[in-house]
């Protein structure tokens, strides 16, 4: 039954649908596991003072260099079977030591610093792993077909994530959140096995044979391959002006939200809930119109649509800038994110080889996506300093997304290009 339903939805093949099902549970419990501690993240990021979130940002960044480092030379010491667990267990035991800090109530607010830099860290790292290996186990074509299908069990995720911590948090309070997170990261382990096992069944010896060695190369082969392509440059330059005008609307949502609400509980519930919007909006997106834009329209127009559309989004924020007008545009811009955009880039890198896709684009997606975070972070900051309204910044935003879609045109136009040499 469940697979007469997938035929008749997705264009598969019959020796894939066990690997999309395990790809798919992958991803819905790596998402609802984070979309757990999301509105726990935004909560502490209140906590921890609004006025400090530069700060958290930049310590982020710095969070990056350390780490980007280490899972370069975990990467090319030990082969993906390996590896790739490593990763899932180092986060876990993470989440339980916050657990036991939140606890203790010992100096809350720096705890709460600490819990926003490492799960914008936690976040960034174990998705782009996710995606590495998904361009890993599967080819070009597979990509097109699949990877909207994937991305919407990491949606299903997202909605059961905060739907879960709007519904508990004020029973059971923000500590125990973590508990329920860490569990479903556990399970993540199990779908890693089963998709490894589905690769050596249904790959050649030779494809057996490079996965099985280690990637070598330095912990630093991600700058340098980075450096080297123009191509990677370019998507580099996509994640900056995608997470510039990200963290403009995040530093705007924080500072309306914290006026609007006192308790932190409640905060937490509205964050919840935002964010459960903004998912129930993505699966809709992913299973009814992401794959149909890509087949029919091409990769450059799916990559260039939302930065087009958010043009719009900061025009109408610049006329109206007010708490309604910036939820809109925020739900509206992550879920085109989530559902379009985020699928269509990740195709761009399904042209390259095994290095470009673990550690060029673990680079790009942690640091260089981070680096943005904390210097828009600064700008915004500075902006407020010289009186410049929501309105004024909003003005000065439009044409930065006007920019972001003509970069990810030509990415999509240079991709598609690659594709047929």
């Amino acid at each position: 039954m469940l697979t007469r339903t997938l035929y008749r939805l997705v264009d598969i093949r019959e020796h894939e649908v066990r690997a999309l099902v395990w790809s798919f549970l992958y991803f819905f419990l790596l998402l609802c596991s984070y979309y757990i501690l999301r509105p726990v993240r935004d909560e502490m990021g209140i906590l921890g003072g609004v006025k400090n979130l530069p700060w958290m940002f930049t310590g982020t960044f710095i969070a990056m260099l350390l780490v980007v480092p280490l899972f370069g030379w975990v990467s090319a010491r030990f082969p993906r079977q390996r590896f790739l667990p490593y990763v899932y267990v180092f986060f876990i035991a993470n989440i339980l030591i916050f657990y036991l800090a939140f606890l203790s109530g010992w100096q809350q607010a720096y705890v709460a610093r600490a819990f926003f830099i490492w799960i914008s860290v936690f976040n960034l790292f174990v998705v782009s792993v996710f995606w590495s290996y998904m361009n890993d186990l599967y080819d070009q074509a597979q990509a097109k077909r699949l990877f909207a299908v994937i991305a919407t069990g990491g949606t299903a995720g997202a909605i059961t994530g905060p739907a879960v911590t709007a519904s508990l948090v004020e029973s059971m309070g923000v500590s125990h959140m973590l508990l329920i997170s860490a569990v479903l990261l556990v399970f993540t382990l199990v779908c890693i096995q089963r998709l490894s096992v589905w690769y050596d069944a249904h790959a050649t010896e030779q494809q057996q044979e490079l996965v099985q060695r280690p990637m070598g190369g330095s912990w630093i082969a991600g700058v340098q391959l980075v450096l080297q392509s123009p191509y990677l440059l370019g998507i580099g330059l996509l994640i900056v002006l995608y997470s510039t005008l990200s963290t403009f609307l995040y530093l705007q949502q924080a500072s309306i939200v914290q006026a609007s609400f006192s308790d932190s509980a409640e905060r937490t519930s509205v964050f919840a809930m935002i964010d459960l919007a903004v998912n129930v909006l993505t699966v809709l997106t992913q299973l009814f119109l992401t794959s149909r834009l890509v087949r029919r329209l091409g990769l450059p127009f799916s990559l260039a649509l939302i930065p087009g559309l958010l043009v719009i989004g900061f025009i109408a924020l610049a006329i109206a800038p007010v708490l309604s007008v910036l939820i809109i545009v925020q739900v509206l811009r992550r879920a085109g994110n989530y559902g379009i955009m985020r699928p269509s880039r990740e195709m761009l890198y399904s042209v390259l080889g095994r290095e470009e896709k673990y550690k060029a684009k673990n680079f790009i997606d942690t640091v260089v996506y981070r680096g943005g975070d904390a210097a828009s972070a600064w700008v915004y900051d500075g902006f407020r300093a010289m009186g410049l309204s929501l309105g004024q910044i909003a003005m000065i935003a439009a044409p930065l997304a006007a920019v972001w879609a003509l970069v990810s045109w030509k990415l999509g136009v240079r991709r598609e290009a690659m594709e047929k040499t």
